[in-house]
């Protein structure tokens, strides 16, 4: 290999290598700021759990200046109807302070109710994008773990096809020597027996010939009776 091939092998090698480490701190710092995005929609929800509060509060008061008003509503008629005008006029006054004051905790309640709803849309929409992000950064980590292990796996397949098949081949010579073996154990068996007669013998046999020396049990029995008259 030449040098500027090789040069450009290490190059190479090195980038792979600084985007490797780039792209895993990249990883760490979206992980970092997750988890203060996190830390920082604790603290919206606490906020909005206080507006929420001063929402409701304000719902009250609404609501009970809503009843006095119509308390001295009343009040200021029925004043009025038994001919006490002082004291109708009196109870007027206090209805026009009391819807005064309605108005004004009314824009209160209508601010705190604008922005309990806006809060909670901005939280809702942090922590789906929180949910979405940390759902990304888990795939990209399961993938780069299947592709390690895939990786891995392919490697040892390669190194184990190579010594299967050298298992195979020394099955194959071991086999090939048996054989051999077996048939030069057949052929020194065979020698044996031509040398001891027994292979004539046994052509004889299967030929149904006797051999000289062969007797049948009635002739052995006839020959024993001979022998014992004589």
């Amino acid at each position: 290999m030449s040098l500027k091939r090789l040069w450009t092998a290490l190059k190479g090698g090195v980038n792979e290598g600084l985007e490797t480490a780039a792209d895993s701190q990249a990883i760490r710092i979206l992980e970092q700021e997750m988890r203060e995005a996190k830390e920082e929609l604790q603290k919206c929800d606490q906020s909005l759990t206080t507006i929420m509060a001063k929402r409701k509060m304000a719902e009250n008061k609404c609501a009970s200046l809503a009843k006095d008003i119509e308390t001295y509503t009343t009040h200021a008629i029925q004043a009025s109807e038994s001919g006490n005008d002082e004291l109708a006029v009196e109870c007027a006054e206090r209805v026009g302070q009391l819807e005064e004051e309605l108005a004004t905790e009314q824009e209160i309640l209508n601010g705190f109710n604008t922005s309990e709803q806006t809060l909670k849309a901005n939280i809702a929409k942090a922590k789906t994008n929180v949910r979405r992000m940390e759902q990304q950064v888990d795939q990209v980590r399961a993938t780069e773990s299947v592709q390690k292990a895939q990786a891995s796996i392919s490697s040892r397949h390669l190194g184990a096809d190579s010594k299967v098949k050298t298992a195979v081949n020394s099955l194959e010579r071991i086999k090939q020597k048996q054989a051999q073996r077996a048939a030069e154990l057949e052929a020194a068996q065979e020698l044996a027996s031509d040398e001891s007669g027994a292979s004539l013998d046994a052509k004889l046999k299967a030929a149904g010939i006797s051999g000289p020396g062969t007797k049948s049990g009635s002739d052995k029995l006839a020959e024993l009776l001979a022998k014992r008259k004589a």
